[in-house]
């Protein structure tokens, strides 16, 4: 938060913060009771004066109203004061201590009761929103069930270590991440991911804390403590980066910081002015109340209470934004440039069709094929090898990186890789036919003779086609980076309605055409923040999709999608259009409340009173818009979480 900022002023992580954190009513947040307390002293004082009370009445409610309302505020001054700093409580404070100089004590506790008003709502949405964030970690179970000695014991999830074996009942939440020994079962994510559709698991899988355990028994194994589970990396991680200024809020501060001083410079100016004119009374009321007017405390909240809401809320949604910059950033992105596997794709690829050039049959291409990949761990021999149980004894493998495998079976010479690497000769036509299907075809060569190809596809996820219409239809360009040839990438590139294709690519490469594309737009990279971190560190915003439990791609991405539907995308960034346009709106509005009211003040048109409510009504409607950010759009949400009928089980 802003120096400049009206809020308090406690370093954040204070005794101060961590008590308000935790105040979740209205009337818990001491602000907001102080508020209260002080505008009841004030509405008896003034009954008392109309009703025709004496001055020993009316006189002691107003100075309880003023010291009341004023020590949400003047304290922290005090406090920055001593360290040389100023910021808008100081203008607050001389401005109540010169109308009390002036004798008029109902003025001065109206400034100090609004202004508490204003510091009160402000803490309060703050509190709310970072309460909300800290909910997540509400999703672990208060207790957990262990097996111990052959025992079933129940202990608090802090007393997990690794190695422990969870025994998970149906309907119960993990208490923390783990990996499933026996048991299958539908797991609800929903609240970690924003996925609404179960995840079928089953031994070996990845469970996280949090999930709701949905329709069989599990014994889950350990794998992370509960202050360093899922749920708490994403807590600390987005309070963390909550502090990451964007352009606007940097703008906004050194707004704010400038013209502090300036203010206060005037202000004497005015009165020396005043004692040169004659009328030095007259020009010290004005001072003190352009003191007010200029008084930069709703431009300095504007932008935080906004990005702390819009934070928040994503990441209720299964969304982690690195703060106020990703923010902002995210929210001028126009070109939208996405990693064909694992983002685009499901990444299952799987064989589709299988060609042989008649000395060989189509089952000894396979077998062959599954002998040279039966070692790799690339996606497309994972596919080869579910193809067929048959494995050809294939001696001597050997990696050529970007090309593909060489090997010994039965004396001869076998390799298996990329057209062009390996000469298609006669199955030409068929590895032509087999790339405009959107497949990626590899050769299988046995003695210098290609003896047949296989046609490996990863499908487009169900939902791709559906987000890039609506991000074409929102405005965005699309483009898809992949290293598949350029007939393959033509393709799939079609299926999913994207024009623009850059295929054949390096990692290196990918980089190269984000600033490309970043010299004509201002450019995000969507990929698994892994493989492509040269291109998502490029971009203008990098978003790493599906990497729930992933800490690698969660602490280098700018945005993070936990889970792994698509349609996450167009609705983060509609939340982002939709919060910099709030973040617009606030300063704009800052700024022309100051433009207006100081001559009015200069010029005597409207007296303390008449400002100080003006002012603080302003300060009011930026925090409740600000707070407009912590909503998701209901559209887009019920577009996000339309259940997805071909969402592939967790394997």
């Amino acid at each position: 938060m802003s120096d400049a900022c009206c809020s308090h002023d406690e370093p954040a992580g204070s005794e101060h913060k961590e008590t308000e954190e935790e105040a979740v009513g209205f009337w818990q947040v001491s602000e907001v009771r102080a508020a209260a307390t002080s505008g009841v002293l004030l509405l008896a004082g003034w009954i008392s004066s109309l009703a025709g009370a004496p001055e020993w009445v009316t006189f002691p409610l107003e100075i309880a109203s003023l010291l009341i309302a004023a020590w949400t505020f003047v304290p922290s001054t005090v406090r920055r004061l001593v360290k040389g700093k100023i910021g808008v409580g100081t203008l607050m404070t001389i401005a109540a201590v010169g109308a009390v100089a002036l004798g008029q004590f109902e003025e001065a506790a109206m400034l100090a009761f609004l202004y508490a008003i204003s510091e009160a709502l402000e803490e309060y949405s703050l509190a709310k929103t970072r309460r909300g964030l800290r909910a997540l970690l509400d999703l672990v179970p208060a207790e957990a069930t262990v097996l111990r000695g052959g025992l079933e014991i129940t202990i608090a999830p802090a007393r997990l270590v690794l190695g422990d074996r969870m025994v998970v009942r149906p309907g119960e939440r993990l208490a923390t991440d783990g990996r499933i020994l026996t048991g299958r079962t539908s797991l609800d994510t929903s609240a970690l991911t924003g996925e609404s559709v179960p995840v079928e698991a089953g031994p070996g899988n990845e469970v996280f804390a949090g999930s709701i355990n949905g329709t069989g028994p599990l014994e889950v194994e350990v794998t992370s403590t509960a202050e360093n589970n899922s749920l708490a990396r994403i807590v600390h991680i987005v309070e963390a980066e909550q502090s990451r200024k964007g352009p606007g809020q940097r703008l906004a501060d050194t707004i704010a910081s400038k013209l502090v001083p300036g203010i206060l410079i005037a202000a004497a100016l005015i009165t020396v002015f005043g004692f040169i004119v004659g009328e030095p009374l007259l020009w010290f009321e004005r001072a003190l109340v352009v003191l007010v007017a200029a008084s930069p405390c709703a431009l300095a909240i504007s932008v935080p209470v906004t990005v702390v809401a819009s934070v928040g809320a994503a990441s209720r949604i299964g969304v982690l934004i690195k703060g106020g910059g990703a923010l902002e950033t995210l929210g001028k992105i126009r070109t939208i440039a996405l990693d064909k596997t694992g983002t685009l794709t499901r990444n299952k690829p799987a064989v589709i069709d299988v060609a042989a050039n008649g000395t060989a049959t189509k089952a000894h291409v396979l077998a062959l094929a599954a002998g040279l990949e039966a070692r790799s761990e690339h996606p497309l021999a994972r596919a080869i090898l579910a193809a067929t149980p048959d494995r050809a004894p294939v001696t001597d493998v050997d990696t050529v990186p970007g090309a593909g495998l060489t090997g010994r079976f039965e004396g001869k010479t076998v390799r298996l890789g990329r057209p062009g690497w390996i000469e298609a000769g006669l199955l030409a036509g068929q590895v032509e036919r087999m790339q405009r299907a959107g497949a990626t075809a590899v050769l299988i060569e046995e003695a210098g003779e290609a003896i047949g190809a296989v046609a490996v596809r990863d499908e487009l996820r169900p939902e791709a086609k559906d987000v890039i219409a609506r991000l074409t239809a929102a405005g965005y360009t699309t483009a898809m980076l992949t290293g598949d040839n350029l007939i393959t990438a033509t393709a799939m590139g079609k299926d999913a309605g994207i024009t623009q294709v850059h295929a054949e690519l390096r990692p290196e490469d990918k980089a190269e055409i984000i600033r490309t594309l970043k010299g004509r737009a201002p450019t995000a990279m969507v990929g698994d923040g892994v493989n492509d971190a040269p291109a998502l560190a490029t971009a203008d915003t990098g978003i790493a999709m599906g990497v729930m439990g992933t800490d690698v791609a969660i602490e280098t991405a700018d945005i993070a999608l936990m889970g792994e539907d698509l349609n996450h995308l167009p609705q983060v960034l509609e939340h982002a259009r939709r919060t910099r346009g709030i973040m617009l709106q606030n300063v704009g509005l800052s700024l022309l409340l100051i433009a207006v009211l100081i001559p009015l003040s200069l010029f005597g048109v409207l007296g303390l009173a008449a400002v100080v409510f003006i002012h603080e009504l302003a300060e009011v409607l930026v925090i409740a818009n600000g707070v407009r950010a912590g909503r998701i759009s209901r559209k887009a949400a019920l577009k996000a979480t339309q259940p997805s009928p071909a969402l592939e089980p967790a394997s």
